[in-house]
């Protein structure tokens, strides 16, 4: 398969990365919200730790909605679908939730993401995004794929500084 991205911005989609036993890879993130009870779907043949990132991504929105610009009811009034396209291919892993919730908020304030941004880190219910691993893998994807800028933990910093410059370039830190 190609894997490439299109590059153009898009409400409710993130570029997350993924690290496999082949190397990297990017890991497409889609969110759908509609009117509802507040039921949550995830599909893409999801393993727990992926599932328990898409519900620390929700209770961390909840709890800052107001600072989001979220209805603070969101939860009560819309159904949340997460995809993770490629279902046959089984994910799992941490860190794809700072994706996750990016994608959610991007949904419930109609704001675009970046088409050649991507992203990784597991979020925790504070919003801080935890170290990931597999950074060489995760990045070479993102530069291979036409990604210009990767989003990652602050904690991965000495990380980056074993990367080669072309990978080194693309990397921005968060919190």
């Amino acid at each position: 398969k190609e894997n490439t991205i299109d590059g153009n911005n898009k409400i409710g989609v993130v570029n997350g990365l993924a690290y496999t036993v082949v190397g990297g890879e990017i890991l497409p993130i889609e969110v759908n919200v509609m009117e509802g009870s507040g039921k949550i779907e995830l599909t893409g043949s999801l393993g727990d730790v992926m599932k328990e990132s898409a519900r620390a991504a929700i209770s961390y929105i909840r709890a800052n909605a107001p600072r989001l610009g979220v209805d603070p009811d969101f939860y009560k009034t819309k159904d949340i679908h997460f995809h993770f396209p490629e279902g046959a291919i089984p994910k799992d892993g941490p860190s794809a939730g700072l994706g996750i919730a990016t994608a959610l908020i991007s949904q419930l304030t109609n704001n675009p993401v970046s088409g050649k941004v991507a992203m990784t880190g597991e979020i925790t219910l504070r919003g801080k995004a935890l170290p990931i691993g597999g950074l060489r893998e995760k990045t070479m994807a993102a530069y291979k794929a036409g990604i210009e800028t990767v989003i990652l933990p602050k904690e991965n910093l000495s990380d980056i500084e074993e990367l080669e410059q072309p990978l080194k370039n693309l990397c921005n830190l968060c919190r």
